[in-house]
């Protein structure tokens, strides 16, 4: 009984920490049974339904980096998100923030895997074909690059000098890798059962999932893909969707026991934890080694702390 109440004050405490920082956007289940977006504060506080359209089905969001727009996929409603085909499926859509006026930007299939420069005016789309720069306000292409064993799940980095992405071409079909948009230059970071990547803030480090046993776990690696190291484990739980608060302090996930984070279903429970915590490790006989704030089922969340406008 004492454990569980040290367990639950540090869990209390965590939020009250994170509570100011940003908001998060993320997919999940409406009233309505189709999959909305929604946003929260970090500890799961005013939640909002930003889009609440019963004929469609929207996720994979994105903040752009000033916190002002949402880049996002929106599907029919009788069609489900599949886990690995996600960023190939539906219309990519950009909306305000609040989930107003949104905008179509290309045909169903259009812009596959599209992630946001740094500065919001392009984006990054990545197909069979290769990946394409894309200015968004004229839709054209202003740069190409190979998609050297790219084929999914691909970000931009913050400074905008690197892509990541899930790769094939390093001696195993699920490899995270960095690619150098300069000069398309490639490299692996983690080889081996390794999905999900996002960047850190500084563009010097990425999170990941790796399965290095039964269950998936959270990594974190340098991008040069020199060191790596644990960052939450726990048996009976996959976890995927690993993304780094905007202060490089928290990570945020998802995790349940269905192995492809339950995309066509109902999502995931979220978990966020101090990044100086980890690694963290929670097996069924006893609770985790440092806390873990749990927050709403969703799938693909994403964690933003939106830029002052000039003059405020």
């Amino acid at each position: 009984m004492i454990l569980l109440l040290a367990c639950f004050l540090a869990q209390a405490d965590l939020g009250k920490e994170v509570h100011d920082k940003g908001w998060i956007v993320y997919g999940a289940k409406g009233p309505a049974g189709d999959w909305d977006l929604f946003v929260m504060r970090p500890d799961g506080s005013e939640v909002k339904n930003l889009t609440n359209t019963p004929d469609y089905n929207e996720g994979l969001p994105r903040f752009s980096p000033d916190g002002r727009k949402i880049l996002y996929r929106r599907l029919p409603r009788g069609e489900r998100f599949d886990n690995n085909r996600h960023g190939l499926q539906g219309e990519l859509v950009i909306a305000n923030a609040d989930g107003t006026e949104p905008r179509v930007i290309g045909a169903p299939g259009e812009y596959p895997w599209a992630s946001w420069s740094p500065d919001g005016k392009r984006i990054a789309s990545l197909s069979s074909k290769g990946i394409a720069l894309v200015d968004l306000e004229t839709k054209k292409v202003t740069a190409t690059l190979e998609r050297k064993g790219f084929f999914q799940q691909m970000t931009w980095s913050p400074d905008g000098k690197w892509l990541s992405g899930v790769a094939n071409n390093f001696d195993t079909g699920w490899s995270v890798a960095r690619m150098e948009v300069a000069t398309g230059a490639v490299n692996a970071v983690s080889k081996i059962d390794c999905c999900t990547p996002d960047w850190f803030p500084d563009s010097r480090s990425i999170i990941f999932s790796r399965r290095p046993g039964e269950w998936t776990q959270l990594w974190m690696a340098d991008a040069e893909g020199k060191q790596r190291s644990p960052v939450y484990s726990e048996d009976g739980r996959h976890c995927y969707g690993g993304c780094v608060s905007p202060d490089g302090k928290y990570v945020l996930f998802t995790g349940n026991k269905e192995e492809d984070g339950d995309a066509s279903n109902a999502g995931a429970p979220m978990g966020l934890l101090r990044l100086r915590d980890a690694p963290i490790v929670k097996h069924p006989s006893k609770p985790a080694s440092g806390p873990v704030l749990v927050l709403p089922t969703a799938w693909e969340p994403h964690w933003i702390q939106p830029k002052p406008e000039k003059g405020k």
